[in-house]
């Protein structure tokens, strides 16, 4: 008999609109390749952008929250691994889950640390920098609780592996290093520099990072503008509100094109892709697609951090506290060929490696699942703050479930 994994959605995947869409899609397409049977439920509304193809692969649910009716759903299905997309959906399900499913294995799939990027845009807010985050808030209490009951959790990043460990004093052997498994085929043939032209940007407008980097670009790009009259920025992402659209204006050359069908077409086209992001956290699903098709980047440490050292970079890293250096280093790599062919050869040699991450992350993460379903009990065995997380006295997401489950009746 198939084994059966179920994945519960915070959305349906949509690999064309970000990189924790594409993260989904390839995690789905890891597990289906190793023979389970894979179930993909979700509370979230149907999009138009919703992978069908990729969903036609698994078998598909839509749940409730807080309503009992997920708990009968899970008992029948009785799936051997549980993976929760993003520590809100563990807080709304494991608790099911552990009750009518305690052999299972729950695996929660992070994307990135929420609350590491909820800080980072607080301290932004407040008229200081990513690097002034408050680590120690109510969401990070929430997100590391989740990781705490994990049995794995899938940590994009090294650095916020690092941090976990670190600082927040979670098990190595609850975290798995998961760099985003974005798909990075390299065409055999593309555009040399000559063939190339305009700035590129690219993000989910939904993601506050992506925006606050859209309005960077706002202030940045006059002066980009005045040194090279003939280019124009492309700004593309999904669900551009009109605050975005509105700041359309051709004859200036800041181009807000929106939702793209073919990214790769688009990044392949662009000489330099530009990502001045202010906060956020993982790993930067654009960047990756830039170093995919050699396109040099201008980016920050932020936007940098995870993928390649500002000294492997293939272009620029550069703060926002120096607008000018941003503005001198995106103006030289776009008009000094010299430049720009060393820095698109230096993104082919980053996603070389990258690439070799993503196979040893593979690999290793299935190692660390076989030892666990060898021996769950033994497994969670001496992970004291795991079972202190599941401890009755702490289990408040569970308890305010049921009680609002109870009041809808």
């Amino acid at each position: 008999m198939t084994e059966k994994v179920l994945i519960i959605g915070a959305v349906w995947p949509e690999s064309k609109s970000s990189a924790a869409g594409q993260n989904m899609a390839a995690l789905i397409k890891l597990f289906a390749a190793r023979d389970y049977g894979i179930h993909f439920a979700s509370a979230a509304a149907e999009s138009p952008h919703m992978d069908n193809d990729l969903l036609h692969e698994c078998a598909l649910h839509s749940i409730n929250l807080n309503d009992a009716s997920f708990d009968t759903f899970v008992a029948q299905l009785n799936p051997v691994i549980v993976i929760f997309d993003r520590f809100m959906t563990e807080e709304q399900f494991s608790a099911r889950v552990k009750k009518h499913c305690p052999d299972a294995l729950h695996i929660l799939n992070t994307e990135d640390l929420h609350s590491l990027r909820h800080a980072r845009h607080e301290a932004v807010k407040q008229g200081g920098s990513a690097g002034d985050a408050e680590l120690n808030n109510a969401f990070s209490q929430r997100e590391i609780a989740a990781i705490l009951r994990s049995d794995i959790s899938l940590i994009i990043s090294s650095a916020e592996y690092g941090l976990l460990t670190d600082y927040y004093q979670v098990p190595e052997k609850q975290l798995q290093l998961y760099p985003l498994q974005q798909s990075l085929t390299t065409p055999s043939e593309l555009p040399d520099n000559a063939a190339r032209q305009h700035f590129i940007t690219v993000g989910n407008f939904r993601h506050a990072p992506n925006w606050d980097a859209v309005l960077q670009l706002k202030q940045l790009w006059p002066a980009i503008r005045t040194r090279i009259p003939d280019a124009e920025l492309h700004i593309y992402g999904a669900y551009p509100p009109k605050k975005a659209t509105q700041l359309h204006n051709s004859k200036q050359g800041f181009v807000v094109k929106g939702w793209v069908d073919d990214i790769g077409q688009a990044m392949a086209s662009a000489r330099v892709c530009l990502a001045p992001l202010r906060f956020g956290a993982g790993i930067k699903g654009k960047l990756l697609t830039a170093m995919q098709y050699a396109t040099p980047s201008v980016t920050t440490e932020v936007g940098a951090e995870g993928i390649a050292s500002p000294e492997e970079w293939p272009g620029k890293v550069i703060e926002l506290t120096e607008p000018a250096a941003f503005i001198d280093a995106a103006c030289e790599l776009y008009s000094e060929e010299a430049n720009w062919q060393q820095a698109s050869q230096q993104a082919k040699t980053v996603t070389a490696a990258y690439q070799v991450s993503q196979h040893q992350a593979q690999a290793a993460l299935f190692e660390k699942i076989t030892v666990a379903r060898n021996d769950l009990p033994a497994f969670r065995q001496g992970l004291f703050l795991h079972s202190l997380m599941w401890h009755h006295s702490l289990r408040a997401s569970q308890f305010m479930s049921q009680w609002i489950e109870a009041k809808n009746r």
